[in-house]
């Protein structure tokens, strides 16, 4: 006998829940037509469900996402990074509280000494004709976040070199939930010849027919949700083996809304809206900011954040604010509208020589209008850096083009030889936007404070 196993799954929706009644349409058309035909089936999520640039996930730090998994009946979901370090650690200790699923994920570890009841390392379920599945789930390892909130997550190949093993004594598949990126699904393909099948995301690649790897199948569905994906599993009851391993997604943008998820997200949305209508500040006046340009708000923040931290200088640049806000009374939601990053400051040290390097180069035309998408940025363009610390002397090239002339501390220039502790967003610590901050081999994260959160200090403080 010859038994298929169907695995559905989603990976970082990033919270875009205008697709999510899609999402639950597909699901509930699957799950359907597997019970019609007595089939086993699974239904996963491979992490960054949450993420809190959405005033839903914000409001109810994330304890809506969980809701919308339980409704569709999700059967098992690992975490991301949105989810791991995105929250405090009594945060993320309950976001699962709720959960009617687990929480697989074997490289999470807390430094507390009390990890939640909601997570496992690993999982075993078994199809209904008894073949046993053994399910690994990790996440990438940002211990420089993770651990500064009360988390460690281990190196993924020495979790593997052990769960894998004692996975392989007990099930007849070993399926992997990777939200550890694609190169990394391919080089665990190369290393572990046991694993069958790795579902994987954080890296947002879609592979629409997936990719096989040595003897396993690896695929990912993509970003927000456009796509899903599936696995179908053939086991030969006789011979006690896969004998077919099929990937593929489905693009559901023509799909139908789901009317009861729509429903859902309104009363979600309206929970949210009643939370994020609190009050901070009343402005007698409106405050503009333009992203090229410098902006009195954004100069009063990169004080405050210099001044908090005593850095020697700080940088933050204008396309941190989405827009302005308008003369009235201004709300937790307005502030999270202006400001919906999960970006926090970062103290780095450079030398002399490498901050004017990042001050030049963040001055250009091509920094200020780059569209960046990712490491945390969810606005349109970084803008204008705006500093604090420093002066910074600029004039133009004769094609309109902005140069710096000099960059004074005090009343000197800076000193090339000397290093300086600089606190910037840390978006900038990542990727090769500023290479001499990324580069940094000192960086402290300051956390779980988010750059709206100084927003509002600096609101209250100043208006």
């Amino acid at each position: 006998m010859q038994e298929n196993l169907y695995f559905y799954y989603t990976n970082d929706l990033h919270s875009n829940f205008e697709q999510w009644p899609r999402v639950a349409t597909f699901m509930k058309e699957a799950k359907a037509k597997r019970e019609r035909n007595n089939e086993s089936y699974w239904l996963v999520d491979i992490g960054d469900h949450v993420d809190r640039v959405h005033p839903i996930s914000e409001a109810l730090l994330g304890k809506g996402n969980v809701s919308l998994l339980n409704d569709l009946g999700y059967d098992l979901v690992t975490i991301g990074n949105n989810e791991g370090i995105t929250f405090g650690h009594e945060e993320l200790f309950h976001l699962y509280d709720d959960a009617t699923f687990p929480v697989v994920c074997a490289n999470l570890e807390s430094l507390q000494n009390q990890l939640p009841d909601w997570l496992q390392s690993t999982a075993i379920i078994k199809s209904l004709h008894g073949v046993r599945i053994g399910v690994i789930g990790l996440t990438a390892p940002f211990n420089d976040y993770y651990e500064l909130l009360g988390w460690h997550v281990s190196d993924p190949y020495d979790v593997l070199e052990t769960m894998v093993h004692v996975l392989k004594e007990k099930t007849d598949i070993i399926v992997l939930l990777s939200h550890l990126g694609i190169s990394e699904d391919q080089e665990i393909a190369r290393r572990f010849p046991d694993i069958d099948v790795i579902m994987g995301g954080h890296t947002h690649h879609l592979l629409r027919t997936g990719e096989a790897v040595n003897q396993a199948i690896i695929t990912a569905a993509g970003k927000h949700c456009h796509y899903i994906g599936e696995v179908m599993l053939t086991w030969d009851h006789e011979q006690q083996k896969l004998i077919n391993k099929q990937a593929h997604t489905t693009d559901i943008s023509e799909f139908s809304i789901d009317k009861a998820t729509k429903e859902t997200l309104d009363n979600l949305q309206a929970r949210a809206d009643r939370i994020l209508d609190e009050k901070v500040v009343e402005l007698t006046e409106s405050i503009e900011v333009n992203w090229y340009q410098q902006s009195e708000i954004m100069q009063l923040l990169t004080n405050k954040i210099r001044n908090i931290t005593e850095a020697d200088c700080a940088m933050f640049n204008t396309g941190l604010l989405l827009e302005g806000f308008p003369k009235g009374e201004i709300t937790l939601g307005d502030i999270h509208r202006v400001c919906p990053h999960p970006i926090n400051p970062c103290i780095v040290e450079l030398t002399g020589a490498e901050l004017l390097e990042v001050v030049r180069a963040s001055l250009t035309r091509e920094f200020m209008e780059f569209p960046l998408k990712g490491f945390g940025f969810r606005g349109k363009v970084l803008g204008r850096m705006v500093f604090s610390g420093i002066e910074v002397e600029t004039a133009f090239h004769q094609n309109g083009q902005e140069y710096v002339v000099q960059v004074l501390m005090g009343e000197e220039p800076v000193d090339i030889e000397r290093n300086f502790s600089v606190v910037v967003a840390d978006t900038f610590t990542f990727g090769r936007l500023l290479p001499e901050v990324a580069k940094s081999d000192k960086k402290s994260y300051m956390l779980p404070k988010f750059m709206r959160d100084y927003l509002r200090d600096t609101l209250m403080e100043h208006f």
